[in-house]
């Protein structure tokens, strides 16, 4: 029996990064314009914010769901692969209809294709991440699991720009584009799959069901420190970002100030990686919310803007050590086959604290000084993401 690949797949990585890219791209364009079509399809403006709950609300449940039979697709190579395809396509198309749906002035049709949009959204979530918990050697995944994220970096530190270019633009051609990328990079998702079968081993691609299974204890408390991290992460760059921004610069600077911590989290992305496959996924993890808290703090108490920055950076350093090792711990704890449902259950959680970040805003909003002032809290909730992550590694 031949020993699995221990180098990370790169093209296969790569290939992931621009799936996410376009991914994180569609739904960009998504938050740009959903304030204008809803209008048009006669939603009035308060419900925009409750339509992006449910739109979370569903990614919770359909992450979960997906990523469960992701692990009984995975029992036949190509099966993820032409699944993703397909539930990518009616994303496409579901995409594309909203610009022409809106101006029919159907609240309910136009709801009811966002859902489907959103639905058919989740299979590129977890069953990417399956494949690679299924086909890539344990030593390699840290570092394939980090190429792939650097998409969803980039699309990130882009939105503020991309943001501002859209403006004053019609939506048909933003959607059709962004619909039309993503269906076209998810043509190679069965050769993906089938290129990661052909590079494992019998032993890599079965699942390790001679390894102890992990305690619901371990299980639960990698969940709720992945819950609080990522809510504390939703606060900090959604909500305190901006308002500790402006508090030395103007509103007209946010777009080239904004992506200090994506470029943090860009910049990481590798060290991560690498850190992670040495040290493992609990370890650097609280290494990563130990970075994170440090950075938001200083974020939170700058005394001017080149020292906000420099937090930002941290920030964003600290947001990439403790995803992509989250990533590669949910698959390293779901590997006696389960790889799909710990990957779903962590995109849910992401979900989840985005959800309790627009729910919490939506029914409370925040004046840019009341942000400002409670920008410090998510360095609390990072020490308390660290300390979980911690007591779990004591009690393996």
């Amino acid at each position: 029996m031949n020993a699995a690949p221990q180098n990370p797949p790169l093209a296969i990585g790569l290939y992931l990064a621009v799936v996410q890219f376009f991914f994180a791209l569609g739904w960009i364009v998504y938050i740009v314009y959903l304030p204008q079509l809803a209008r048009q399809a006669g939603l009035d403006a308060r419900w925009v914010p409750w339509l992006l709950v449910l739109d979370q609300l569903v990614f919770v449940l359909t992450d979960l769901a997906v990523g469960l039979a992701s692990d009984r697709a995975a029992t036949v190579v190509g099966r993820i692969g032409y699944a993703v395809l397909a539930a990518s396509l009616v994303s496409a198309l579901a995409f594309m209809a909203l610009p022409w749906l809106a101006p029919q002035g159907s609240p309910l049709l136009f709801i009811a294709v966002t859902l489907l949009w959103v639905l058919t959204t989740s299979a590129l979530r977890a069953p990417p991440l399956t494949l690679l918990g299924r086909y890539v050697a344990r030593p390699a995944l840290p570092m394939t699991v980090a190429l792939s994220t650097f998409g969803l970096g980039l699309a990130n530190a882009a939105a503020p720009y991309i943001g501002l270019q859209l403006k004053g633009i019609a939506p048909h051609w933003p959607f059709v584009l962004s619909a039309l990328g993503l269906a076209a990079v998810t043509l190679g998702m069965v050769a993906a799959e089938r290129t990661l079968a052909g590079r494992a081993s019998k032993a890599a691609a079965a699942p390790a069901t001679a390894d102890r299974r992990p305690t619901g204890v371990q299980v639960g408390a990698f969940l709720a420190a992945c819950v609080v991290g990522a809510f504390a992460f939703q606060w900090h760059q959604s909500i305190s970002s901006s308002a500790l921004a402006l508090r030395w610069a103007s509103a007209a600077d946010l777009p080239w100030l904004l992506p200090a911590f994506w470029v943090g989290f860009n910049l990481s992305l590798l060290p991560a990686g690498a850190l992670t496959r040495r040290l493992g996924a609990p370890a650097t993890m609280a290494i990563g919310a130990e970075l994170a808290m440090l950075g938001t703090a200083g974020a939170a108490f700058a005394p001017g803007l080149e020292l906000l920055l420099l937090a930002q950076l941290a920030s964003g350093a600290g947001w990439a050590l403790l995803l992509c090792a989250a990533f590669s711990g949910a698959l390293a704890l779901g590997h006696t086959g389960r790889e799909g449902l710990m990957s779903g259950a962590l995109s849910a959680t992401l979900a989840l604290a985005a959800l309790a970040r627009i729910t919490i805003v939506t029914a409370s909003p925040l004046a840019p000084g009341q942000a400002a002032d409670l920008a410090g809290w998510p360095a609390l909730a990072f020490a308390m993401c660290a300390a979980l992550l911690v007591g779990n590694a004591v009690r393996r």
